[in-house]
């Protein structure tokens, strides 16, 4: 795995994104996000369930911050999934 800086991964993007390795890019030494490359390649098992673990943490805290309750965000992607259908339909 490599780790790139937000300005690293923005001046390299071309030749990172080539690359068969995930990108951990951090922003003032915090992670900011996340490349995975060509979906081909696995992750290890114990990696994938600590970014899942990661990630479900950061969604946690935006709902909470955002004052939002369970319903809200399953209905919020109902519609969502149901656009998506009808735009993947009208191709």
């Amino acid at each position: 795995m490599k780790i790139s800086t937000v300005r690293e991964f923005r001046d390299g993007a071309t030749g990172l994104l080539r690359s068969k390795d995930p990108v951990l890019v951090t922003r003032r030494g915090r992670l900011a996000g996340v490349f995975f490359p060509c979906p081909q390649a696995t992750l290890p098992l114990e990696m994938k369930r600590e970014l899942f673990g990661m990630l479900s943490e950061a969604v946690r805290r935006q709902i909470k911050r955002r004052g939002l309750r369970e319903r809200e965000v399953l209905q919020d992607f109902e519609i969502w999934r149901k656009e998506r259908r009808a735009t993947r339909r009208g191709r």
